[in-house]
């Protein structure tokens, strides 16, 4: 099948489904009722995906005591890395299909946890809300362009269903700190961001003039392998497909940018409403292939300017030796100590640790990723601004804890999909810029790309395979 057509494909059936002017999908689905455990009740939550990292987002919602696990889903439940959280909640049900978890178990369900591979959170998000479930999602949102876009407008939809992307340290330090900061004005007029993520990716080290996808190998016996790769293009099963591998692959991940983009640039990406980019251009890519992901890559993303602000570039690298110029005075740079260790062991150090460098008018400063705080830049200029800083309030409530509360009718999540999908959408746009190698222009409004038609056509990706065109109605 010509590899073009088939996109041109997906995007006849987007016409087919959408209102002329980008308006919501309709379907026929009907919001089921959604319900607000009361303040002294925990929250009945399901868990879609209880492996690896899912393993650990369960473990820290379960220890708010703020929820019951009332459901356990997993495509492989005789794999290793499913066995804690089994054995931790023993008598719980357990389910291999999503959908056969909601049909048995839909109303004794409040919300529903969702750690799946980046481009399986889709559907389950999507059927999740449309039963009138709140849904903590882990980051990022979903793959393509246009399925953050239909988790949005499902989102606005159902305004009474909870919804929470998995980028944690947007409720701690760095959220509040980066929110009082921009509010008195010391974060202002900011023009450029450098983000670097230089720490090792599990596809460093094979071979980028790869010509075609692994071989195919016995599939073991616990997996359901069509229920694994939901609504994507079939794939033939590997090894190096599952277990965190397919976060490699342009048909499965989003490759280090989606991995890290929503720990190292959330928060300028909401306080400074930085919305989506006007340009995207791909300026540099070591090891590029059609495949998997660039062993080095620098993007660039344009914001134009917004109201009162001035326009913002941010230039994204990575790669091992790929690293962003380094300003005078910057000094040592530290690991976040609240990263979370990967599933595959220890974090490795890095010539140059996850964060970013700001660059506004009069101010430049650094920070890392996840929670951490920023720092103003050099040390001299930092001891002149200590009496000008506000003092910056301590959270709340961690990540967790806020999604939970806010099902309870409590609190407001921190990370809503309103704020998340846009975020998750500028992640697409800078992969599909790695894929092709390419530059384009961007229209936000409209929401396509006005001078590359391949570009525009994986904005949507793939038509979803039978069985699951469904999911593709708001």
């Amino acid at each position: 099948m010509n590899y073009m057509n088939h996109y041109l494909s997906r995007r006849s059936f987007i016409a087919k489904t959408a209102m002329a002017g980008g308006a919501m999908l309709l379907s026929n689905s009907v919001l089921g009722k959604v319900s607000l455990a009361k303040p002294n009740e925990r929250v009945n939550l399901a868990c879609v995906g209880i492996g690896n990292r899912a393993a650990e987002i369960i473990k820290e919602l379960y220890k708010t005591g703020l929820c019951n696990i009332v459901a356990l889903c997993d495509v492989d439940m005789g794999a290793k890395q499913t066995l804690e959280i089994q054995k931790m909640f023993p008598d719980v049900p357990r389910f291999q299909d999503f959908r056969k978890l909601f049909d048995t178990m839909g109303n004794q369900i409040d919300a529903v946890s969702i750690a799946t591979p980046d481009f399986a959170h889709f559907a389950v998000a999507m059927m999740a809300m449309d039963l009138g479930k709140h849904v903590y999602v882990e980051k990022p949102l979903a793959r393509t362009f246009f399925e953050n876009e239909l988790l949005m407008q499902k989102a606005r939809k159902f305004p009474t269903v909870v919804t929470q992307m998995g980028n944690q340290g947007h409720s701690e330090a760095n959220y509040f700190q980066f929110k009082s900061w921009h509010e008195a004005g010391i974060i202002k007029n900011v023009t450029r961001i450098d983000a670097h993520m230089n720490l090792a990716r599990r596809w460093h080290g094979w071979d980028p003039n790869i010509k075609n996808f692994p071989p195919q190998e016995p599939t073991p016996a616990t997996l359901d392998w069509e229920i694994w790769q939901m609504q994507t293009w079939g794939h033939n099963y590997n090894k190096d497909f599952v277990n965190g591998q397919w976060r490699c692959w342009f048909d499965f991940g989003m490759g280090a940018l989606g991995d890290w983009g929503a720990h190292i640039l959330d928060t300028a990406h909401e306080f400074l409403a930085l919305g989506l980019p006007t340009k995207v251009e791909a300026l540099f890519l070591e090891g590029h292939n059609s495949f998997f992901f660039p062993m080095s890559s620098t993007l660039k993303f344009h914001f134009p300017k917004r109201r009162s602000m001035p326009a913002v570039e941010i230039n994204w690298y990575d790669g091992l030796d790929n690293l962003p110029p380094i300003p005078n005075g910057y000094g040592v740079s530290g690991l976040d100590p609240n990263i979370p260790p990967p599933s595959t062991g220890e974090i490795e150090p890095a010539k140059l640790n996850p964060g970013k460098i700001i660059y506004s008018k009069n101010l430049t400063f650094k920070g890392g990723s996840h929670g951490s705080t920023l720092q103003i830049i050099p040390e001299d200029k930092a001891e002149d601004m200590a009496g000008k800083l506000p003092e910056v309030p301590t959270s709340p409530s961690n990540h967790f804890e806020n999604f939970l509360k806010a099902c309870k009718g409590e609190e407001k999540t921190r990370s809503p999909f309103e704020i998340s999908a846009p975020l998750s959408q500028v992640f697409c746009l800078g992969v599909i810029a790695q894929r092709l190698n390419a530059r384009f222009d961007f229209d936000p409004v409209k929401k396509e790309v006005v001078n590359n038609s391949f570009a525009n056509a994986l904005l949507v990706g793939p038509p979803p395979v039978k069985g699951w065109e469904q999911f593709y109605k708001v």
